[in-house]
């Protein structure tokens, strides 16, 4: 495919490295990066954008202290003649975060854009500006599209380390230059603690950035909080953040390992002096919001909701949805009857509203949860499940039958090119669904795509549920549990909508690019 030139990105990049320079990982372990509050603001966070439309975008900062954020764009990387854009105030209710709208911008275009974080109280005090760039969506079927999904950051204590370059996977995706990336949940791991040092196979040790939020499981608005700033201490994130603009979704990680709406956590995890997930959720919740360029959560957006369609231009829409907010508990999953399922009814009936309703050539269905693949709950002493599938190859039981509902809708509508799109488990791997090989037959085939961890513990393969028919075509993982980065096993995977033909290639990558799965899907068809 050829895909429109980028005029200039490279240089522009260079730009945000020099404002970016407070935030070089330390050589030793124990701190984290300091920044000198000097008499103006500053941005040590860098930037990113997110929910990118053809004429409009969010851009995000945050300040080390009040300030009032400015964004300025530009054709152009030398920004004569800007267009100025006046912001929040940015403030200690929201992390010293913000967001800004900009709209009105030109379609398919490069924009180049800094921010300037002024003080309150002389709005002529401004800090070192801190510049990105990003893609509007192309009306033009011609452009094609181009995206990378993948998930889980920082899981299981593998956290940042010094002596690998961080999390080095963001370099490799930043060469693909996508369009956008898909974060598909577990973007980070509030409940995982990262400690100094980690124990390997062999003998050597694991070392890692800490943080005093990252010490302990997070329960206060702060340490969730402290979760996402974490991250960015990453220089690899900030980079790829400047230079492309994300999706964002969330899982279970985002507050605690497998949780549901009303979940009491057991008095023997003492970990938690908060019981309620409710609670937490609600904290994690906020500080999601605030830490992510999500337009449905920005302040004063009448949603308030993570689930939402993005229209990509004439070939794609991306249905991003909301697999834990909505769901009914964890458990052996096997009701005959489930109204409220892993979505909710108000979100299926949203999602097959807006699937009827799109006229894209390609509809991406990205899930933070897989369907077919068996993910057990085991953080209770009976057999309780945390996806879709239970194990039972039978007809559709518990949360099975709000997918099965969806899948029918889909066939008796004649939607075409629909694709799903995960991450959670831990491997990458393609399956291909097929009726002819499955309990429930009233669908099209079609095939879901797992990748991750982006920097996170690696699992052996899931096992499928035979309900839905699914047929593992590729998988690549390992087969023990929770090995490291420096293990391998890292993974993301990519998009390739040609503008010509209007074909979807998936390629499957591992951590350094090479590719280890490629499949090329037909448009126009029901079922693939």
């Amino acid at each position: 495919m050829s895909h429109r030139p980028l005029p200039g990105r490279r240089s522009v990049l260079r730009g945000s490295l020099v404002t970016s320079a407070a935030l070089t990982l330390p050589v030793g372990l124990g701190a984290a990066p300091a920044f000198a509050r000097s008499g103006r603001p500053e941005a040590g966070w860098g930037v990113q954008t997110g929910d990118v439309s053809a004429d409009s975008g969010l851009v995000w900062v945050r300040s080390d202290r009040p300030a009032r954020m400015i964004v300025e764009t530009s054709a152009t990387e030398s920004f004569r003649d800007p267009r100025r854009w006046h912001g929040p105030l940015l403030d200690a209710g929201t992390d010293f975060t913000g967001t800004t709208r900009l709209h009105g911008l030109p379609s398919g275009e490069q924009i180049h854009y800094r921010v300037l974080l002024a003080d309150p109280d002389d709005p002529r005090r401004t800090g070192a500006p801190v510049t990105g760039t990003f893609r509007t969506v192309s009306r033009r079927r011609r452009d094609g599209v181009r995206f990378l999904w993948s998930g889980d950051l920082a899981g299981q204590g593998w956290g940042i380390n010094p002596d690998r370059g961080g999390y080095r996977i963001y370099d490799a995706m930043a060469k693909l230059d996508p369009d956008f990336f898909l974060c598909s949940g577990d973007a980070v791991y509030a409940d995982g603690p990262i400690a100094a040092t980690q124990a390997l196979p062999d003998g050597s040790a694991w070392r890692n950035v800490t943080t005093e939020e990252k010490s302990k499981v997070a329960e206060t608005l702060d340490e969730y909080r402290g979760n996402f700033r974490y991250n960015l201490l990453d220089a690899n994130l900030r980079r790829f953040n400047a230079q492309v603009p994300s999706v964002v979704q969330w899982d279970d990680h985002e507050v605690r390992n497998n949780w549901y709406p009303g979940e009491v956590i057991a008095s023997s995890d003492t970990r938690y002096t908060e019981k309620s997930v409710d609670v937490l959720a609600a904290r994690a919740r906020r500080a999601f919001g605030e830490y992510s360029p999500v337009s449905t959560l920005r302040p004063g957006a009448r949603e308030g909701r993570i689930y939402r369609v993005l229209r990509q231009g004439p070939l794609l829409d991306v249905f991003v949805l909301d697999m834990r907010t909505y769901r009914d508990a964890n458990s052996p999953d096997d009701r005959t009857v489930d109204p409220q399922g892993i979505l909710g009814r108000e979100q299926l009936e949203w999602l097959k509203r807006e699937l009827a309703r799109s006229r894209a050539v390609w509809k991406v269905i990205a899930a933070d949860m897989p369907l077919g693949l068996v993910v057990p709950d085991t953080t209770e002493n009976r057999p309780n499940f945390e996806a879709v599938a239970q194990g039972d190859p039978g007809a559709p039981l518990g949360r099975e039958l709000q997918i099965a509902e969806l899948l029918r809708f889909v066939k008796h509508r004649r939607i075409t090119g629909t694709v799903w799109l995960t991450a959670d488990v831990h491997h990458t791997s393609a399956q291909h669904y097929q009726p002819s090989r499955a309990a429930f037959t009233d669908f099209e085939p079609f095939w879901e795509f797992v990748s991750g961890p982006l920097n996170a513990g690696a699992f052996p393969a899931s096992v499928l549920d035979g309900t839905f028919g699914p047929e593992r075509v590729f998988v690549k993982a390992p087969t023990a549990s929770n090995v490291s980065p420096a293990g391998g096993y890292q993974f993301f995977g990519e998009v390739d909508i040609d503008g010509g033909s209007g074909e979807l290639t998936v390629r499957l990558r591992e951590q350094d690019g090479t590719v280890l799965f490629t499949r090329t899907l037909q448009p126009g068809r029901v079922g693939q």
